[in-house]
C-alpha cells in the first residue's frame, strides 16, 4: 500500500458481478477501467471535468500505460482506488493504486496522459494551471 503523502486522491469502489471472470475474480482489462475512472473523478474533484474539458476544446490523451497486478480481487470485494500526479514536461504522470479492504496493493499503474487542444498537441500548461496544488515533484 502506498504511504499517505504518496497520493492526493482516493476513490472508494466495490466489484460488481459483470466484473468477475469464470473463475470469480476480476479480469485484468476492467483495472484499466477502475484506472480512468479514478482519473475522470479526480479531474472533477480538483475543478476540470471531462465535460469542461470538451467545452474548452481540450482532449486528455493516453499516450503510455503501465499496470502491475499483485493480487485478485473477487466478486463484491471494496477497494480503494488512489493516484498522484506529476509533470514531465508535456507530460502528466498519473501514479495509481488499486488497495483492497485488507490495506493489500492489489494492481499498481503508471498512466502518461497529453492534452490535445483543438486537435493539437500542448505544453499542458492548461492542465498545470488546473492540477498546480496536487502535482507531486
Amino acid at each position: 500500500m502506498p504511504s499517505d503523502d504518496a497520493y492526493v486522491f482516493t476513490l472508494p469502489m466495490k466489484v460488481r458481478d459483470y466484473e468477475v471472470d469464470s473463475e470469480g475474480i476480476v479480469n485484468n482489462a476492467i483495472y484499466l477501467h477502475y484506472f480512468e475512472h479514478t482519473r475522470h473523478e479526480f479531474c472533477t474533484m480538483a475543478g476540470l471535468s471531462f465535460r469542461r474539458m470538451r467545452e474548452l476544446g481540450m482532449a486528455p490523451v493516453v499516450s503510455e500505460i503501465s499496470v502491475r497486478y499483485i493480487t485478485p480481487l473477487g466478486l463484491g470485494e471494496s477497494m480503494d482506488s488512489m493516484l498522484s500526479l506529476s509533470r514531465r514536461g508535456p507530460r502528466f504522470i498519473f501514479r495509481q493504486w488499486i488497495v483492497n479492504e485488507r490495506g493489500q496493493t492489489v494492481a499498481d499503474a503508471t498512466v502518461t496522459v497529453v492534452n490535445m487542444l483543438n486537435g493539437r498537441p500542448t505544453r499542458g500548461d492548461e492542465f498545470a494551471a488546473a492540477f498546480s496544488r496536487y502535482l507531486t515533484s
